[in-house]
């Protein structure tokens, strides 16, 4: 049995690391929203699987061996040989936030088929999870839309992350009608403060979750920044605030905490649908922290914190 199993991209994030003003110089790091989660979740010792695809090239032979080297189950990743794998550069601000520059039209995760899913690592899942990139070409949704079928019909934990990238999508609307569809098919969904107020068009994020609840998810979970965490479900609604820390790349943070609380609720076997506030909160307060931590180094996965950083400090 695996505790959670996420289908998606997998990709090369190019961190600058050096500049000149005119020239940048770039580090290599294993990204994809998934595999960051997952990444999380596994140093921490769950047992996770990933579906995706990569190119038959040097980036893929490295980002497969790096979710191994996590302890990440690879047995469901695809190696193209016609597409490259998917790369990302990425910019920072003084803030330490990100703006993307993507080469992925020809990605090879775009081009995961239907038929290439590994259901047995689905079915041997307590929890499934996606992303909407694997919404943004017709090959890989009907992939993820197989998958979750398979999900389903097993019994999974369904979890979902919008992580809205705008050039990836033809335009905002687009993307808005596509992610609308895949909320109700989710029990748990992370959204960031931007990403719930573009999907229901409420600017109040509490009268935004509680109309994504009303369409049947059992818990909503909003990042908001320094503000915290706000967390959603029939019979409660609250927040967790942040902490303070010296940020420098802020890239994978949301991967890092979500990957956190769902490994905190995962080794309580908690169904989604009873948690209490307080079992929420809890559970929060370690992603939250996990992920303030992982702000403070360059990269995704490789500034995920230890388990004793996290769980026993």
């Amino acid at each position: 049995m695996f505790d959670i199993t996420a289908l998606g991209e997998i990709l090369i994030d190019f961190t600058p690391v050096a500049s000149d003003g005119e020239k940048n110089v770039f580090e290599q790091n294993a990204g994809g929203a998934p595999a960051n989660l997952l990444a999380a979740f596994s140093r921490f010792g769950g047992k996770a699987a990933f579906i995706g695809k990569v190119g038959a090239d040097m980036f893929g032979n490295f980002l497969t061996k790096t979710l191994k080297d996590c302890g990440v189950d690879t047995s469901g990743v695809c190696v193209d040989p016609i597409h490259n794998t998917t790369l990302a550069f990425v910019a920072l601000d003084p803030t330490g936030d990100r703006h993307f520059s993507f080469c992925r039209n020809f990605g090879a995760d775009v081009f995961l088929r239907r038929e290439e899913v590994n259901e047995s690592l689905i079915r041997r899942s307590a929890i499934f999870h996606f992303g909407s990139l694997s919404l943004t070409g017709e090959c890989a949704r009907e992939a993820t839309d197989h998958a979750l079928e398979v999900a389903r019909e097993s019994g999974c934990t369904v979890t979902f992350d919008p992580n809205y990238r705008a050039p990836l999508w033809k335009n905002e609307q687009t993307a808005i009608d596509t992610i609308k569809q895949y909320i109700p098919r989710a029990d748990i969904i992370k959204f960031s403060r931007e990403e719930i107020q573009m999907l229901t068009g409420e600017s109040d994020i509490r009268v935004a979750a509680k109309q994504v609840i009303a369409q049947g998810v059992a818990l909503v979970l909003v990042t908001d920044g320094p503000a915290g965490v706000l967390y959603a479900t029939k019979r409660q609604i609250g927040y967790v605030p942040s902490i303070k820390v010296r940020t420098v790349d802020t890239t994978g943070a949301g991967d890092i905490f979500f990957g956190t609380f769902l490994y905190a609720i995962s080794r309580e076997r908690l169904d989604p649908k009873t948690l209490t506030a307080e079992r929420i909160a809890k559970a929060l307060k370690y992603a939250v922290k996990a992920a303030g931590i992982s702000t403070m180094k360059k990269g995704a996965i490789a500034s995920i914190p230890t388990y004793k950083e996290i769980f026993e400090a």
